[in-house]
């Protein structure tokens, strides 16, 4: 059962930071842009993303949308409410990496013609990127950590079947300690690995 929660939170946590690096680098580039309808798209979806609790859009997710009419399976909802509250942190890092970009590259960029997309996506953003590497890597921890709240509306994932087990044998240390080490090994991986990333970005930039 710890296997099959394990796989459930890991499908969450890994659907749902996917999605929501693109979004919030789309959401990223939106906020950077010279169009202003595009740069208080990007204001106002990070003020509602960065301020809702994760617990309340899956909630709003798995019973409002529904009756709205669009369907979502409870997995999908707890996969949508990680997307949206992600992608508002991820605009922000991304942001913050655009904007450590050093303005003289970008306006030598427009000086050889290039239009803003270009230098976003050529220019701009694989920099911002790698910057960005280990705040990233946080961010994909907080979905680590807020796929523990699908719980709440009925997924079975990790935390889930914790209680469910809890319930069954009436062993919360056991049973929620090794819920908790499972959650800590995962994220200190994730924590390697994006260092490990890093230091191979940083040693790339250090030979060029």
């Amino acid at each position: 059962m710890i296997g099959q929660g394990l796989a459930t939170t890991l499908t969450i946590a890994i659907i749902g930071y996917a999605c929501a690096l693109f979004v919030g680098t789309v959401i990223a580039i939106f906020r950077v842009s010279p169009i202003p309808p595009l740069r208080a798209l990007g204001a106002a979806w990070v003020t509602v993303a960065c301020n809702i609790p994760t617990l309340c859009l899956m909630i709003l997710a798995a019973f409002a949308a529904p009756r709205a009419g669009v369907p979502l399976s409870l997995l999908a909802a707890a996969v949508t409410a990680i997307v949206f509250s992600a992608s508002g942190f991820v605009c922000e890092t991304v942001r913050s990496g655009i904007n450590s970009v050093s303005k003289g590259q970008i306006e030598a960029a427009r000086a050889l013609g290039m239009p803003f997309g270009l230098i976003i996506g050529t220019v701009v953003l694989p920099q911002a990127l790698a910057r960005t590497i280990q705040p990233l890597v946080n961010i994909f921890i907080s979905c680590l950590i807020g796929s523990s709240l699908a719980a709440a509306i009925g997924v079975p994932e990790l935390t889930n079947v914790t209680q469910q087990l809890n319930l069954r044998y009436a062993q919360a240390v056991v049973t929620f300690l090794t819920s908790g080490l499972t959650y800590l090994a995962i994220a200190f991986l994730a924590t390697k690995l994006g260092g490990l990333l890093e230091r191979r970005v940083a040693g790339r930039e250090v030979r060029a």
